[in-house]
């Protein structure tokens, strides 16, 4: 897929919506993002309300699953949600958009991949990475207590779904998924592989700091099709689904759907935002690794990056 930059793909959406400036509506209420779990998504969100904010608006920031979000979107309790993985969406979030209660709010673009992966230095450890069947000799070097006599996967946390599962059983791969606490516990995992140059496979994506901090590669897998989720015919394992890679990862934006009648402007704010990965990846590494505060770094972004966010600002509100 093609990258774009933030400011390229912001020129694009302000011409288109120059035309006319919507109004502000209830600026007396809060405007209520939802943050989920992953640093990513608070450097998403953050912006997006820092941009609310130089249009006028009180925004609140409230901590909400990334799975069991929509509810409180569709209820009103939330308004906007920034940062939506297309691999990982809840069933959830189809049924309150087919009922109306949510609202598709346009893509964020972020250039997004997700699959198994492990530190450069495993290839090493396990001769014929990054090709997939080489999981099925290698699988004892990754095992622990935990899982004898399959190897250890690392997975996404539970409440991400379990897509480093659903591979290991399509591919019947002898790995055992064990989801990690959280998106630190994922982290914490990587560095020690690397530092201690120890076997690990984890469940993991892009764009993300620890990809360039530990070196981490994506394990080759059959190229997917949507029959490969739907047909079990499809792929290398003729009885079981998910054989094969992750689907190419959408990154969406949803909200309330009374959000444009109460907030004109907001509405098409957050449906002009758009984000690049070069410009969320050194905020997520500044966050991660130098242990800068979110609100601090994304104001730094903000204001020697103000080229770039304001046309649509602007462009809905004046």
């Amino acid at each position: 897929m093609m990258r774009k930059t933030f400011a390229a793909a912001l020129g694009a959406v302000s011409l288109a919506s120059m035309a006319s400036a919507a109004d502000l509506g209830a600026v007396d209420q809060p405007i209520k993002l939802a943050v989920n779990e992953w640093t990513g998504q608070h450097v998403t969100t953050h912006i997006a309300g820092e941009m609310l904010k130089a249009a006028g608006y009180e925004v609140e920031f409230v901590a909400a699953g990334m799975m069991n979000q929509f509810q409180a979107i569709a209820d009103g309790d939330i308004h906007a949600t920034l940062e939506i993985w297309s691999s990982n969406v809840s069933d959830e979030y189809a049924k309150k958009v087919e009922e109306g209660t949510v609202v598709e709010l346009g893509d964020l673009k972020l250039n997004a991949k997700e699959g198994i992966a492990y530190p450069a230095h495993v290839a090493e450890l396990c001769p014929g990475l990054p090709a997939w069947e080489a999981l099925k000799a290698c699988a004892p070097l990754f095992a622990t207590a935990e899982t004898l006599p399959a190897g250890r996967l690392v997975d996404y946390p539970a409440d991400w779904g379990t897509p480093g599962a659903d591979r290991m059983t399509g591919l019947e791969l002898p790995f055992k998924a064990v989801p990690a606490g959280s998106e630190a516990a994922l982290i914490v995992e990587l560095k020690a592989s690397a530092e201690r140059k120890t076997p690990l496979l984890v469940t993991f994506w892009q764009p993300h700091w620890a990809m360039s901090a530990y070196d981490v590669q994506f394990v080759d897998l059959p190229a997917g099709e949507d029959a490969c989720f739907t047909d079990p015919a499809w792929g290398p394992n003729p009885n079981a689904v998910n054989d094969c890679d992750f689907a190419a990862s959408r990154i969406f934006k949803a909200g309330w759907s009374g959000l444009a009648e109460t907030w004109p402007a907001a509405a098409e704010i957050l449906t002009n935002y758009t984000l690049a990965v070069e410009d969320q990846q050194p905020m997520m590494g500044a966050v991660d690794v130098d242990g800068g505060k979110v609100e601090e770094v994304v104001a730094a972004w903000m204001a020697d990056n103000e080229a770039k966010w304001r046309p649509v600002v602007d462009a809905a509100t004046k």
